[in-house]
C-alpha cells in the first residue's frame, strides 16, 4: 500500500480587497503540518498556485520555506513533490531546487527543450521510492502549460489544447517505459494545473488562463494507464471519473463567491496500480465570510436593519474575536438611483462591528428587459460623431427609469473635461 495526500491553489499572500490573509494561510499551514504527522502518508503533492502572485511577498515566500523546513524536520521520510501554476513564477519556484531536491522535495516549473526544440519529458516524471529505494509510484509532475511550453502539431484544430493533450501523452508513454524498465507493479499519478471541461469555475478568483480563447481540456487527456489525476486551478472542491480525476480545491475561500465552498485535502491509497480509498479531509475556516443581506441585495434601510442584527450576534462571540480573527463582510444594495451618501452610511454602521468590511456591492434593480430593432454594425465615423452626454443620458434613463438632475450631470461633464484635458 502507498499512500498520498493532495493539495492545490494555496495562494499564499493573497491580498483581499486590500487585507492581508496572513494569518488564514498560517492555520491552514499549522493545520496541514499536524494533518500530515496524524495520517503519515508517504508523499504529497501541491498542483500548483502556491503564491497568488509572481513576486510574492517576503512573508508569504518564508510561510512556504518556513512550513516546508518543519515538514521536514517533523517527517523527514515524506517526498513532496509542487509543480507551478499561473499565478506562479515558475523559475522563482525551482530556483532553490538543488537544496530542496536534499530534503526530498521535487519542484517542478518550467519547460525545458534540447538543442533541437524537443521538450525534455523525462524531468517531469518524478519517482516516489521507499525507504529501501524500491520503487512505489511514479508522478507525472505537469505545470501550468503556457502556448510556448508545447509541442507544436501541425495541422492542430487548436494549438493550445491539442500541444497540452501531446505533452501528457508523451509522458505518460515514458512513465509506462520506465516502469517495465524498473519491474514494478506501481501507479501512475499525473498533475496538473489546468482547466477540464465540465469543471466549476470561480470567475470571482480564478484568472482566465488563455483570454479570448477556448481552454478546457477533455478528459480524455489523461490516458487510462495513469490511476489517479490530481488537479489544480480550479478552488472548487470536485471530481470527474468516479473519482480518478480530482480537483482538491483551495484551503481557504478567495472570494466571497467561494464563501459557500467545502475546503478540504485528499490523501490517497494505492494497491499496486489501484486507486482502492479516497479520504476527503476538511480543512477547518479560521475566518468567516460574511454577505448581508444573504441571498439578495436590499435597499439601504433594508441592510442597516440586518447589520443591527448582525452586531447582536457578532457581540455574543466567545471568546471575543481580535482584529486578524473578523470575518470579511460583502454588503450587496440595490442601486436605486445615485446616492453619494449611502456608503458613508455603511461605513459608519460598521465602524464599530468586530468585521472587516471588504465590499459594497451595487446590483441593479430588476427591470423588464424591452425588444428593441436589431443593431446594425457601427463605423469609426459613427462612433467618433456619439456625444458622451448623450450616451450617459440614455444609460441613466434605462437603469433608473429618470432624467439625472443637475448636480449629477455637473459631475459628468466634470469628468469628461477632466479626460479631454489629459488626451490632449
Amino acid at each position: 500500500m502507498f499512500s498520498i495526500l493532495h493539495t492545490a491553489d494555496w495562494h499564499l499572500g493573497q491580498s483581499f480587497f486590500g487585507f492581508d490573509r496572513d494569518y488564514e494561510h498560517q492555520q491552514f499551514l499549522q493545520w496541514l503540518l499536524k494533518t500530515l504527522q496524524t495520517q503519515r502518508p508517504d508523499a504529497m503533492i501541491v498542483a500548483g498556485d502556491i503564491f497568488d502572485t509572481i513576486n510574492p511577498s517576503a512573508i508569504a515566500q518564508r510561510r512556504f520555506y518556513d512550513f516546508l523546513a518543519q515538514v521536514c524536520q517533523a517527517l523527514p521520510h515524506l517526498q513532496i513533490v509542487i509543480t507551478a501554476g499561473n499565478h506562479d513564477s515558475a523559475s522563482r519556484l525551482e530556483s532553490p531546487s538543488t537544496l530542496l531536491e536534499s530534503l526530498r522535495i521535487k519542484v517542478v516549473g518550467t519547460v525545458v527543450r534540447d538543442q533541437e526544440g524537443q521538450i525534455d519529458v523525462s524531468r517531469f516524471i518524478v519517482p516516489l521510492t521507499d525507504s529501501q529505494g524500491g520503487l512505489q509510484a511514479l508522478v507525472l509532475a505537469i505545470p501550468f502549460l503556457r502556448p510556448s511550453d508545447v509541442p507544436m502539431l501541425p495541422n492542430a484544430d487548436d494549438a493550445y489544447l491539442d500541444g497540452i493533450r501531446e505533452l501528457y501523452r508523451l509522458t505518460t508513454e515514458e512513465a509506462v517505459r520506465l516502469r517495465e524498465q524498473w519491474q514494478a507493479d506501481v501507479p501512475i499519478v499525473a498533475m496538473g494545473h489546468c482547466h477540464v471541461m465540465g469543471g466549476t469555475e470561480s470567475r470571482d478568483s480564478e484568472r482566465r488562463i488563455v483570454i479570448g480563447g477556448a481552454e478546457a481540456l477533455g478528459l480524455d487527456t489523461f490516458a487510462p494507464e495513469v490511476s489517479y489525476v490530481a488537479l489544480g486551478h480550479l478552488h472548487k472542491a470536485q471530481q470527474f471519473q468516479d473519482g480518478r480525476v480530482c480537483y482538491s480545491g483551495s484551503p481557504i475561500p478567495l472570494s466571497f463567491s467561494e464563501s459557500g465552498y467545502r475546503h478540504r485535502v485528499l490523501k490517497l491509497l494505492f494497491d499496486h496500480r489501484t486507486l482502492v480509498t479516497m479520504e476527503d479531509i476538511s480543512i477547518p475556516r479560521a475566518v468567516r465570510m460574511l454577505t448581508v443581506p444573504a441571498k439578495a441585495a436590499a435597499s439601504v434601510t433594508d441592510v442597516l436593519a440586518e447589520l443591527q442584527q448582525l452586531d447582536v450576534s457578532l457581540q455574543k462571540q466567545d471568546p471575543p474575536l481580535v482584529p486578524h480573527q473578523f470575518p470579511f463582510l460583502e454588503v450587496r444594495l440595490l442601486d436605486d438611483g445615485p446616492d453619494p451618501g449611502r456608503r458613508k452610511r455603511i461605513e459608519d454602521a460598521v465602524e464599530n462591528l468586530p468585521v472587516r468590511l471588504a465590499s459594497i456591492k451595487l446590483e441593479p434593480l430588476a427591470r423588464e428587459s424591452s425588444v428593441g430593432e436589431e443593431l446594425s454594425p457601427c463605423s469609426l465615423d459613427d462612433l467618433r460623431a456619439l456625444n458622451p452626454e448623450d450616451i450617459f443620458r440614455s444609460v441613466f434613463r434605462e437603469r433608473y427609469e429618470g432624467e439625472p438632475d443637475e448636480a449629477v450631470l455637473s459631475a459628468f461633464r466634470e469628468i469628461v473635461a477632466q479626460l479631454e484635458l489629459a488626451d490632449s
